[in-house]
């Protein structure tokens, strides 16, 4: 039996994935996007960070375009 993950878990590694691709493009090291980038707003370990990256290859995991609009809605509503 797998696992069920909601669609905040899904938000969760996109944000993340999108921050560590953006840093690591300049070339810092895993540890360093983690520990600076990474870690302060998300609180995860680092060893969580890894599970996370693996995570974002899954079909599973891609957040369908229907819920993905009313993320962006309520996102920009507590703003």
């Amino acid at each position: 039996m797998s696992k069920r993950r909601g669609v905040s878990y899904r938000k969760r590694v996109e944000e993340i994935n999108r921050i560590y691709d953006q840093y690591a493009e300049r070339g810092i090291s895993n540890r360093e996007i983690w520990r600076r980038y990474i870690y302060p707003v998300y609180g995860i370990s680092e060893r969580t960070l890894y599970n996370l990256l693996n995570a974002s290859a899954d079909a599973k995991n891609r957040i369908p375009d229907d819920t993905r609009q009313l993320l962006l809605f309520r996102e920009n509503e507590t703003t």
